[in-house]
C-alpha cells in the first residue's frame, strides 16, 4: 500500500489492526467456542454480537442480518507450542484440515502451521515460529 496523505497534510499508515469480525450463525455456539475451547477472554456483548480480547485486536464474533458468505477471512493465532495446543484442542473436538507441518525455513527459525475451523466453518490456523537448537 502506498502512503497517501490527508487533507491536513497527515501521512495515513494502516498498520495495526484493532478488530477483526466474523459471520456465525449460531451466537450461543460460537461463543462457548471461543471461550472455552479457544480460551479467549470474553469483553461484553451487544445486540447480536459479543466481543473477545485477542492479544491487542479485538474480535467481534455476530450474526448478520443478512446471510453473508463465509470461507474469504482466516485468522492466525501465533501459538508458542503448536504440538501441545494441536493435541489439546484435538482432545476438545476441533476438527482440524491440517495437522501441524512445516510451512518455511527462515534463518533463525522454522514456521509451522495447523489449520481448523470454528463450529461455521470459519477457517482458523495457528502459526509457532520454532527456533533452532
Amino acid at each position: 500500500m502506498s502512503e497517501r496523505t490527508s487533507s491536513t497534510g497527515t501521512a495515513i499508515h494502516f498498520d495495526k489492526i484493532g478488530q477483526i469480525a466474523l459471520s456465525v450463525s449460531d451466537l450461543k455456539r460460537a461463543k462457548d467456542f471461543y471461550r472455552n475451547t479457544l480460551g479467549m477472554k470474553p469483553l461484553f456483548d451487544a445486540g447480536n454480537m459479543s466481543f473477545f480480547q485477542c492479544g491487542e485486536i479485538r474480535l467481534l464474533i455476530g450474526t448478520a442480518e443478512k446471510p453473508v458468505a463465509r470461507g474469504g477471512t482466516i485468522l492466525y493465532f501465533k501459538i508458542e507450542n503448536i504440538d501441545a495446543a494441536y493435541a489439546n484442542l484435538k482432545e476438545s473436538g476441533v476438527e482440524f484440515t491440517q495437522a501441524p507441518h512445516l510451512v518455511a525455513r527462515m534463518p533463525d527459525h522454522d514456521l509451522w502451521m495447523a489449520s481448523f475451523t470454528d463450529p461455521d466453518g470459519n477457517v482458523l490456523e495457528m502459526m509457532s515460529e520454532m527456533p533452532r537448537a
